[in-house]
């Protein structure tokens, strides 16, 4: 999933644990690279609608538990429903 093309809009939980609604694709108006527009789907002060590079988001992390992708598919809808 490294490719625009290969981006799904959805719920991904994040490799700490929490869960992200991630609503689609936009472009950087600095630099104009990919980002992913998303929205956490748990309470914390501040906006809850953030951005991050794609390049980024696909990243794999490496954790006590081994490599893991930083934002894992979950699926369509929230865990919650």
């Amino acid at each position: 999933m490294s490719t625009p093309e290969a981006f799904r809009p959805g719920v991904y939980r994040h490799y700490k644990g929490q869960h992200y609604l991630a609503l689609g694709l936009a472009r950087a108006d600095e630099t104009d690279e990919v980002v992913v527009v998303y929205v956490r789907l748990y309470p914390r002060d501040g906006l809850p609608m953030n951005t991050r590079l794609l390049r980024i988001w696909n990243e794999t992390v490496q954790t006590a538990h081994g490599p893991q992708p930083r934002f894992a598919y979950v699926g369509p809808a929230s865990p919650a429903a």
